[in-house]
């Protein structure tokens, strides 16, 4: 009998760097206008996930992608859930809302060119285009052969397009650790400690599957997306270090009425930005900014939450950005985010935008992340300027004296 191992599931997507020209405007409007260079996405971090996060008083919200690569009927994926919850809140999507909202946020270079104060400075006015995680889980590979077991209760069985889904819930670790291995999943050694927080808290256990008959595309899975109801906004990641080797990367993608997103268990900070460098770093950028991660993450101990974008992305606020990337998300991308209170005639609905970033390990993490929704609406994006120095004819005029 073939016996599946654990595994994770690792972020796909590949930043396409576009380039929008915008013209120079008076810096009184802007902070920084010019040349959109490159992007720093979620793909440049090893063993990266991205999860999408909305939050709608005690509705949240929660969307997943899945990369797994191999036999799709070998795959399978267990998040805790704070309730049982119902066919009608699950769904997939589209997986290039991932990319959409990924490239749209991400940390990015723009060239700037100074002006030369000996020519006469004309001012332009564009405007922008307006044009068309894993939930850090426990990933498991497994077989299709189901034992029935009193241990653990099926507390819901739904088909959704490509998965089997089912909802348990245990009395205790053990019961369910044995559940798992007696249905051929093959945990690490650590599962029970890991479950057992979960089961103590009264969580279930969202488990699904993939029938490889029904799948849509062959080359691969639908991100899952689930809805519940509670008092708790929290995303549960300490399942996904089970058999972690060192530290994860996780991308939030995170969508509210009210403002910004922060962790309240451990400390949310911005990431630097408005920061000048030389234009040899352009073709390092990515390499760049990755160590200036790198350096963030060590100077914060090592377990720290950090924001890379936050905007005000409501259809009627025009700029979202500053520079854009192209063209920012529409009712389309909101709908599919899982945000469902903007209306298609755009009236006053309002809707934030939060990126987070954190990299976490198993001794640094010892608590799942918890959230709150903040009135704080301020934007904010990271951002790393290149100067390039003024061109054309250079004068000084010079006052000539008359000497009697």
């Amino acid at each position: 009998m073939h016996t599946s191992s654990l595994s994770l599931f690792r972020s796909s997507f590949f930043a396409i760097a576009m380039v929008i020209i915008t013209l120079t405007m008076p810096l009184q409007s802007y902070a920084f206008c010019g040349f959109y260079v490159a992007g720093a996405g979620s793909d440049l971090f090893n063993e990266s996930s991205e999860v999408i996060l909305v939050r709608d008083g005690k509705k949240t919200t929660v969307t997943m992608k899945n990369d797994f690569e191999g036999d799709p009927e070998e795959f399978a994926m267990v998040v805790p859930v704070p309730t049982v919850i119902s066919r009608k809140d699950i769904d997939v999507v589209d997986p290039i809302i991932f990319e959409t909202l990924d490239k749209y946020s991400a940390p990015r270079l723009l060239e700037y060119f100074d002006h030369n104060p000996c020519e006469p400075y004309v001012d332009y006015i564009t405007s922008i285009p307006m044009i068309n995680g894993n939930m850090v889980l426990c990933c498991v590979e497994s077989t299709t052969r189901r034992r029935k077991d009193k241990r653990v209760k099926i507390e819901a069985k739904y088909e959704v397009k490509e998965y089997d889904i089912l909802v348990l819930s245990s009395k205790n670790s053990s019961d369910l650790k044995g559940w798992l291995e007696d249905n051929d999943y093959d945990l690490p050694p650590q599962a029970e400690e890991v479950l057992e927080p979960y089961i103590k808290n009264n969580m279930k256990f969202f488990v699904a599957t993939v029938d490889k008959k029904r799948m849509k595309n062959p080359n691969e899975l639908s991100p899952l997306q689930i809805s519940y109801e509670h008092d708790n906004f929290m995303l549960p990641i300490r399942l996904g270090m089970a058999n972690s080797k060192g530290e994860q990367d996780l991308i939030v993608y995170a969508f509210t009425k009210e403002g910004r997103i922060e962790c309240t268990n451990y400390r949310t900070d911005e990431m630097p930005t408005a920061n000048e460098i030389p234009p040899s770093v352009e073709p390092k950028f990515q390499k760049c900014y990755t160590r200036i991660y790198d350096k963030q993450y060590n100077d914060n101990g090592e377990k720290a939450v950090f924001l890379e974008y936050a905007w005000d992305v409501s259809p009627q606020n025009t700029m979202k950005c500053d520079p854009c990337i192209g063209p920012p998300p529409l009712l389309v991308d909101f709908t599919k985010a899982g945000v469902d209170w903007v209306s298609s005639d755009w009236s006053a609905d309002r809707v934030y935008f939060t990126r987070l970033h954190v990299r976490y390990s198993r001794d640094k993490f010892l608590q799942d992340l918890s959230f709150q929704v903040t009135p704080n609406t301020e934007n904010y994006q990271v951002r790393y300027v290149m100067r390039q120095p003024a061109t054309g004819d250079f004068f000084v005029a010079k006052q000539v004296q008359n000497i009697p």
